[in-house]
């Protein structure tokens, strides 16, 4: 009898939700190219609950995500992954980069880094000089952990969708910050450790989040993990041009469920934004991994119809 050889994963893509609020329109947008990306290749898709933002997590916010993604048709291999479980990781990898000498606590509030520099300008980041250099021995109360940015910092890649970025991380941010307490874990330090223990090979996610990449490729470099393939895509904005908020109504998944709306008309909607559907087609999000195309996805952000479902 003839072996049959199973056919090799060839990526492997995530959707990783945030419980600080509730899942909508610009989320699933984002999160339809993921899950087409990985399984037009055939390849694998994770969940990833990314709740350490523990001030600004909503009650019941991750329960309700992972009802709306199912409701809409999203599904994904293994179980799910919750990052308030995996504290120990992200100190192993503190421990790691404080041997190398490349995390050190900082006791800097952010109005110490403000009078540290001049003004920036709207949108830009904060950089932090690195006062706190050698300057504690021990971790101090209200602390943080930084990265200590040195040498040559520059850091260029290919996104798959935006094309090349580079950016000096320490012009631009200097040490940065990787958890807000000594145990802890802030979204720099989580991102990467958990993308490369999860075997990720694709991070597809919104692009105001590209000028954060070159910081994260420095600690998957001192840790000495691999760096995935990036896919930042553009947001789902209001009429004002602005990404969406309370300001612009209610774009909840959930809402929409409540009033009635079906999956397949939300799914329909935003494919059709991708040429991916006809205007007005109602379909499942599985039925778009033989039309999906990297190729007809806009460049510009998309302004959303709240008048359509």
């Amino acid at each position: 009898m003839e072996e049959v050889l199973e056919k090799p994963v060839t990526c492997t893509g995530r959707l990783a939700p945030s419980p600080t609020g509730a899942l909508h329109l610009g989320n699933v947008r984002t999160f339809m190219i993921a899950y087409l990306r990985a399984r037009s290749q055939g390849g694998r898709l994770l969940m990833r609950m990314e709740d350490l933002d523990h001030p600004r997590d909503k009650p019941g916010a991750a329960r309700e995500a992972i009802e709306d993604l199912r409701w809409l048709g999203f599904e994904w291999d293994g179980e799910i992954v919750f990052q308030s479980g995996r504290r120990e990781l992200y100190r192993d990898a503190i421990g790691k980069l404080r041997e190398k000498g490349l995390a050190y606590p900082c006791t800097c509030s952010r109005k110490d880094v403000e009078s540290a520099q001049s003004a920036p300008h709207e949108g830009e980041q904060l950089r932090y000089p690195g006062t706190c250099r050698g300057k504690h021995e021990t971790f101090p109360p209200g602390a943080c952990w930084r990265f200590r940015v040195d040498g040559d910092s520059r850091v260029a890649f290919d996104d798959a969708f935006a094309g090349r970025f580079e950016q000096d991380v320490g012009e631009t941010l200097g040490d940065f910050p990787l958890a807000r307490d000594e145990g802890g874990a802030g979204y720099t330090l989580a991102v990467v450790v958990d993308d490369a223990e999860m075997g990720v090979t694709e991070v597809v996610r919104a692009d105001d989040l590209l000028p954060a990449t070159p910081a994260q490729i420095l600690v998957q470099r001192a840790l000495g993990l691999p760096t995935p393939g990036y896919f930042h895509v553009p947001l789902v904005v209001g009429p004002d041009g602005r990404r969406l908020a309370k300001r612009h109504g209610d774009t909840r998944i959930s809402s929409y469920r409540a009033r009635g709306a079906r999956p397949e008309r939300i799914i329909g909607y935003l494919a059709e934004s991708f040429a991916w559907a006809e205007k007005g087609e109602e379909i499942r999000l599985a039925d778009l991994v033989e039309r999906f195309s990297s190729a007809t996805i806009p460049h510009e952000p998309l302004v959303a119809d709240f008048d359509v479902f």
